[in-house]
């Protein structure tokens, strides 16, 4: 089932369609989409008006949005030697496969939440290549633990082995919760 664009992708997508050069011919259409509404965050990279002093308006400042944190390192050779080789037991699973990104996400966040609260130390996140190995939620894993809920629990993130999967897995990594 597809779900409506929210206001602020029909913002984004006005703003991408503006840079395309029509075929001759043809004409892009125009359609008047509304800028998103004041509580909604802006994209990534965009700027964002705070409170303040500023030539954007009365009592209203411009500053550019803070970059994502970066994507968790890698596993330690040790760390990664052992899991390989099942010395170190991969506490949990999750299989993503055939959910949208949004459900995805979801799942995943919810799982490694509940797998750090366990004290749970490794788990496996299967994610699947996708087509020609560009699937979208192997793409975005690693942004998606980077996310300022997930970043505080991670260790460390790495493809995992052949027998585990293989590039469409990885391991990730958990620290331990505080006591």
């Amino acid at each position: 089932m597809k779900r409506t664009a929210r206001p602020e992708e029909l913002h984004l997508w006005a703003q991408v369609a503006e840079t395309v050069k029509p075929l001759p011919g043809r004409a892009v259409p125009r359609s008047p989409v509304p800028p998103p509404p004041p509580g909604v965050p802006a994209p990534a990279g965009e700027a964002v008006a705070l409170p303040g002093l500023s030539s954007a308006g009365p009592g209203r400042v411009v500053a550019p949005r803070p970059p994502l944190p970066p994507a968790p390192g890698r596993l330690e050779p040790g760390r990664a030697r052992r899991v390989v080789r099942e010395r170190d037991p991969i506490a949990a699973r999750i299989d993503l496969h055939g959910l949208t990104l949004d459900r995805a996400r979801a799942s995943l966040e919810s799982f490694v939440v509940a797998a750090w609260r366990r004290g749970d130390r490794v788990v496996l996140v299967i994610t699947g290549k996708g087509r020609e190995g560009e699937g979208m939620i192997r793409r975005l894993l690693p942004e998606w633990l980077a996310s300022p809920v997930l970043r505080p629990m991670i260790a460390g993130v790495q493809a995992a082995h052949r027998r585990h999967g293989g590039e469409g897995a990885f391991y990730v990594a958990l620290k331990a919760p505080p006591a």
